[in-house]
C-alpha cells in the first residue's frame, strides 16, 4: 500500500518499524540540506512540472504537476514481490530468497548497496550548475526530473543501508551525504562521478552513456536473491528509462539541427552557423561511451565471480540464459600479450563484468542506430560509430595500452599525437561551452539544438515547463 502522506512517502509499511522510522526521519533533514547545498543552483524556489511516483503499478506510478523540488516526493517504493520467488542464479540457485541479510554476505550486499548509493548523490552534484545554461525551459524541466529521480534514488538505497545493515548502514548513509563529487579529500567512490559535467553535450552523453550503465546495473541488482534489493532496483528502473530517453533524444536533436543548418545553408561550416558538427558530436561519444564501459569494472574479476556464485548479482535478465550456475562455462575474450592480443578462455563466472558489458553495447548500439536513420533520412553518408571496447580505457586489462577506435594496438606516442582526433579537445570543449548560454523563453530554444518533436506529458512546445517568475 502507498503512504503519499506519511512525512516519509512508503510502500513498505515504515509505520509499524518506529525505530526505522525515526533513523530515516533523522537522516531527512540532512538530505535535504544536502539538497538545498548541492542540487540544481539558483533554482530550488522555482516551480518545476515534474513527475512524481503515486503508485508502483505501471498503469499509474505517475502524476505530473508544478512543484518546488526540495518538495519533491521523496520515498521509498520497491516493486511488488513475486509469490514464492526462489534464487534465480548461483550456488544458491532454487532456495527462497532471502528477506534478512545473510550473515556470510553481509559485507558484500553492503559494498554492492553502497556504491550504488554513491552515484545518485554524485550525479546531482555534477550537473548542479547546468540549469543556468538551459537550451530550453523543455530540456531543463528534463535535467530537474532526471536530478529529482537521482534523488530519490539516494532514498531507495538508503532505505536498504538503514533497514537491514544496522549501526554500519546508519554510518554508510552518512557518509553518502558527506562525500563530494570532485572532493581531493571526500571523492565520489567511481572516478566517473568525479568530474563536472559543465555543458549539455556532456550532460546529455551522460544520460546517454552513464546512466546506461546504471541501468545494466540495476538489471543485474533486480535478480538479487536478497529480495529488498531486488524489489528496490525494479522501481528503479522504471524511473531511470526517462533518463536515458533524455540523453538518446538529446544528441538526436543535436544532430538534427546540424542537419537544419547544412540544408539552409548548403557547403557551410556547421560550426560557424551555431552548430555542432558531426565529427565533434563522434569524439564526445567516443569519450562518454569509453569511460562509461570503465564503471562495469575489470573484464576479469574475481569478485564478479564472487557475486554470482552467492546470488547477489546476476546478469541483466537471467531467465534468459540457459545456465544459471555457469561452473562449466567459458568466455572468450581478446587479451593484451606485448604488442598485440590473443584469444584467452576466461571462466564463466569471472567474466560476468563481460557478459553485462555485452549487453550494455548491444543497448548502446540500438542508440547510435536511431541517430544515423537520421542522418539517412537526410541523404547524408556520415554514419556514428561506437569505438572498441578497448579504446581510452583506465579500468580492466586494457589499462595502460593503446589502441585506436577500432581496437588496433598501436604505440602510446602514435595515440597521444593523434588524441584530438579522437576525443575532445580544449578547443571542442571552449567550442561546446561557448554555445552555453540560456534560452528561458517558453517555447524558444538555443541555436545549437532542435525543437522536440513533442512536449512532455502531452504538453504544447510552449508550455511553461519550470516557472521562473
Amino acid at each position: 500500500m502507498m503512504e503519499l502522506s506519511e512525512k516519509i512517502p512508503n510502500n513498505v509499511n515504515l509505520s509499524s518499524d518506529k525505530g526505522l522510522q525515526r533513523a530515516l526521519e533523522h537522516w531527512q533533514p540532512s538530505f535535504l540540506n544536502w539538497w538545498k547545498d548541492m542540487g540544481p543552483a539558483g533554482f530550488q524556489a522555482k516551480d518545476v512540472y515534474l513527475r512524481t511516483a503515486i503508485s508502483v503499478e505501471p498503469s499509474g506510478w505517475a502524476h505530473f504537476d508544478h512543484v518546488k523540488m526540495p518538495d519533491y516526493r521523496w520515498g521509498i517504493f520497491l516493486s511488488p514481490p513475486e509469490k514464492d520467488r526462489t534464487i534465480g542464479f548461483g550456488d544458491n540457485a532454487g532456495q527462497p530468497v532471502w528477506t534478512e541479510v545473510p550473515g556470510e554476505y553481509r559485507n558484500h550486499l553492503r559494498r554492492l548497496i553502497v556504491t550504488q548509493a554513491d552515484t545518485e548523490p554524485a550525479s546531482v552534484e555534477q550537473q548542479r550548475l547546468l540549469g543556468q545554461t538551459a537550451p530550453s525551459l523543455y530540456d531543463m524541466r528534463n535535467l530537474f526530473q532526471v536530478n529529482v529521480e537521482e534523488g530519490r534514488h539516494l532514498w531507495a538505497m538508503v532505505y536498504l543501508l538503514h533497514g537491514f545493515f544496522g549501526r554500519d548502514g546508519r554510518e554508510e548513509a552518512e557518509a553518502l551525504l558527506a562525500r563530494r563529487s570532485g572532493d581531493p579529500d571526500k571523492p565520489r567512490i567511481l572516478e566517473a562521478f568525479n568530474s563536472p559535467i559543465d555543458n549539455w553535450v556532456s550532460f546529455f552523453m551522460f544520460t546517454m552513456f552513464t546512466d546506461r550503465d546504471g541501468k545494466f546495473q540495476l538489471l543485474a541488482l533486480a535478480e538479487s536473491g536478497f529480495e529488498p534489493l531486488a524489489r528496490t532496483t525494479r522501481f528503479m528502473l522504471t524511473e531511470e528509462a526517462h533518463h536515458m530517453f533524455v540523453g538518446e533524444t538529446g544528441i538526436r536533436r543535436i544532430i538534427q539541427r546540424a542537419i537544419e543548418i547544412m540544408k539552409e545553408h548548403p557547403g557551410c561550416d556547421v560550426r560557424k552557423m551555431g552548430g555542432i558538427d558531426f565529427e565533434t558530436v563522434q569524439r564526445y561519444i567516443n569519450f562518454w561511451y569509453s569511460i562509461s564501459l570503465d564503471l562495469f569494472g575489470g573484464e576479469i574479476s574475481s569478485n564478479a565471480a564472487d557475486f554470482f556464485g552467492a546470488g547477489l548479482k546476476g546478469r541483466a535478465f537471467e531467465a534468459r540464459h540457459e545456465d544459471h550456475v555457469a561452473l562449466e562455462g567459458s568466455y572468450s575474450m581478446s587479451v593484451p600479450e606485448g604488442d598485440g592480443l590473443v584469444e584467452q578462455e576466461v571462466p564463466l563466472r569471472n567474466a560476468m563484468n563481460e557478459v553485462l558489458r555485452d549487453g550494455y553495447a548491444a543497448d548502446n548500439q540500438r542508440g547510435v542506430d536511431m541517430w544515423n536513420r537520421t542522418l539517412e533520412k537526410a541523404g547524408l553518408d556520415f554514419r556514428f560509430t561506437l569505438p572498441s571496447r578497448r579504446f581510452n580505457r583506465n579500468i580492466g586489462i586494457y589499462t595502460g595500452h593503446s589502441f585506436n577506435p577500432e581496437g588496433e594496438p598501436m604505440s602510446a606516442e602514435e595515440f597521444e599525437s593523434r588524441r584530438s582526433q579522437w576525443l575532445p579537445s580544449a578547443a571542442d570543449k571552449a567550442f561546446v561551452d561557448s554555445l552555453m548560454k540560456p534560452v528561458l523563453e517558453p517555447g524558444k530554444i538555443a541555436n545549437w539544438i532542435a525543437a522536440p518533436p513533442k512536449g512532455i506529458n502531452s504538453r504544447a512546445n510552449d508550455f511553461e515547463y519550470v516557472r521562473l517568475d
